[in-house]
C-alpha cells in the first residue's frame, strides 16, 4: 500500500503542477490556472467558486463565473447589489442556484463587514469557526476558502480524496471528514503551496479514475 507522501510524488510526476485555484485575470472572462499572487478580488472569486462548486462539476462553475464576469458582478459589491432572484438566474449553470444565490449574498455581507486584510490576521482555528458559522458553509467549503483564498495550511478533504484513500486501503469508506483530514495533516509538511498542489492533483487524478463506476485501473495501486 502506498503511503500519503509517496502518492503525491506519483501524482505530480504524472500530471505536473496544477496551480490551483483558477481565477480570472484583469480583462478576461474565463478563470485560468495562472499561479499568480492573489489580490482581494481574486480571493473573493475563490470564495464564490468554493460555494458554486458544491454538488456540481467545475465545468458548470466556470459557466457561472463567466456569466458573473460578463455582468461585472464578480465582486463583493457586485454580489450585494444584485437582486437575489437575478443572481440565481445568472449562476443557474452551477445548479441549486436559488440556494447558492442566498449563500453568495451571505458570504458577500460577511466579507464586506470584515474584510480580507482583517480576517487574514485571525488564527486558522478562529477563522474556520467564523466561516463554519455562515449558512451553507461546511468543512470542505470552509477549508477550501482557508487554503486557497486565505492561503492557510489546512488540507481539504473532498469526495475524491475519500474515494481514493478508501480504494487504496488508507481509510475506511465511512471515514469522517475530520479523521481523514488529520491523517493527511499528521503525515505531511504544513506548507500552503504543497497542500494546494496535493489536493488539486487528487482532483486531476480522480477525474480520470474515480469519477464513474466501475473505477478504472489506478497508477497508485
Amino acid at each position: 500500500m502506498k503511503n500519503i507522501n509517496t502518492i503525491y510524488s506519483i501524482l505530480v510526476k504524472k500530471y505536473g503542477l496544477q496551480n490551483w485555484w483558477p481565477t480570472t485575470l484583469e480583462k478576461d472572462l474565463h478563470p485560468t490556472y495562472h499561479g499568480r499572487t492573489l489580490n482581494d478580488k481574486m480571493r473573493f472569486e475563490v470564495v464564490v467558486g468554493s460555494i458554486l462548486t458544491q454538488n456540481t462539476s467545475w465545468k458548470n462553475v466556470e459557466k457561472a463565473i463567466i456569466a458573473l464576469n460578463k455582468g461585472k458582478l464578480l465582486s463583493i459589491n457586485g454580489i450585494l447589489k444584485t437582486p437575489q432572484k437575478k443572481l440565481a438566474a445568472i449562476i443557474r449553470s452551477a445548479g441549486y442556484f436559488n440556494q447558492k444565490a442566498e449563500r453568495l449574498k451571505i458570504v458577500a455581507s460577511f466579507f464586506a463587514k470584515n474584510g480580507f486584510k482583517k480576517l487574514k490576521k485571525e488564527r486558522i482555528g478562529k477563522l474556520r469557526e467564523l466561516l463554519l458559522a455562515l449558512k451553507g458553509i461546511g468543512p470542505e467549503t470552509a477549508d477550501s476558502i482557508l487554503l486557497y483564498a486565505f492561503e492557510k495550511p489546512i488540507f481539504v478533504i473532498d469526495a475524491y480524496t475519500k474515494r481514493m484513500c478508501s480504494y487504496l486501503g488508507i481509510c475506511k469508506k465511512d471515514v469522517s471528514y475530520d479523521e481523514l483530514q488529520q491523517m493527511f495533516m499528521k503525515k505531511l509538511k504544513h506548507n500552503v503551496k504543497f497542500f494546494q498542489e496535493y489536493h488539486a492533483l487528487i482532483v486531476a487524478h480522480a477525474k480520470n479514475h474515480y469519477s464513474k463506476k466501475p473505477y478504472h485501473y489506478s497508477i497508485l495501486k
